[in-house]
């Protein structure tokens, strides 16, 4: 039970605003003292943490590139292209948005779109293009609704594809207490849950034109 004190520091540090790199490594000492380990074991156990997971911090990679593109007009310049098409409304580019996201989920690309690669650059200027002219309040949940779309096309898609971590999480969960379940038959059945997220959150994403086409005309 004392390797739990480090959920303790953790609570408390951030409870206490400290710096959040901190406190997870006083954390993770915490824990690791509290184990038994000696001080150079748990730094040799971070080390190969960091080993080990270092694929995750290539994402990181993109963010300057990002930056630059940015700096160098690409919200404006996807604010204009979307000014020209005349069918173009947010709920519609929401709309093709998810249904990309989630096919590409499916097949495995979780990381070929995201919040900082493409809806912030993005998705966002260009819905609230098609939108426009918006309050600031309006702003705010058309930038909100292109963050939620990214989460639900990538949360359900996800699931369909066999390799994914959460697949394999409850494949080797279920083995452990004695019941054999082939990913396959995870990813198959995660389908028709897939399908309805699409079309509920779909049906959301037109109501939500709705909701924006009244207010834009009595602003205007």
């Amino acid at each position: 039970m004392l390797t739990l004190l480090g959920v303790a520091v953790i609570v408390l540090g951030f409870a206490l605003r400290f710096n959040p790199l901190l406190v997870v490594v006083a954390a993770a000492m915490t824990s690791g003292l509290a184990a038994g380990l000696a001080p150079l074991e748990v730094l040799a156990a971070f080390g190969k943490a960091f080993n080990t997971n270092r694929y995750v911090s290539v994402a990181w990679l993109i963010l300057p590139a990002i930056g630059v593109l940015e700096r160098a007009g690409l919200r404006e310049q996807a604010r204009r292209t979307i000014q020209e098409l005349r069918a173009a409304t947010a709920g519609r580019i929401l709309l093709a948005y998810l249904a990309l996201r989630q096919v590409a989920a499916a097949l495995g690309l979780t990381q070929v779109a995201g919040h900082a690669q493409t809806v912030r650059p993005l998705l966002a200027p260009m819905a609230e293009a098609a939108a426009e002219p918006l309050s600031d309040d309006q702003r705010q949940k058309v930038r909100a609704m292109s963050a939620a779309t990214d989460n639900i096309g990538l949360f359900f898609g996800e699931d369909i594809f066999l390799a994914i971590g959460s697949i394999l999480l409850i494949v080797g969960f279920l083995d452990q207490s004695g019941i054999t379940v082939e990913p396959l038959a995870l990813s198959v059945w995660a389908i028709p849950t897939a399908i309805a997220a699409f079309l509920i959150h779909g049906a959301r994403l037109l109501m939500f034109d709705r909701h924006l086409t009244p207010k834009a005309e009595d602003a205007a």
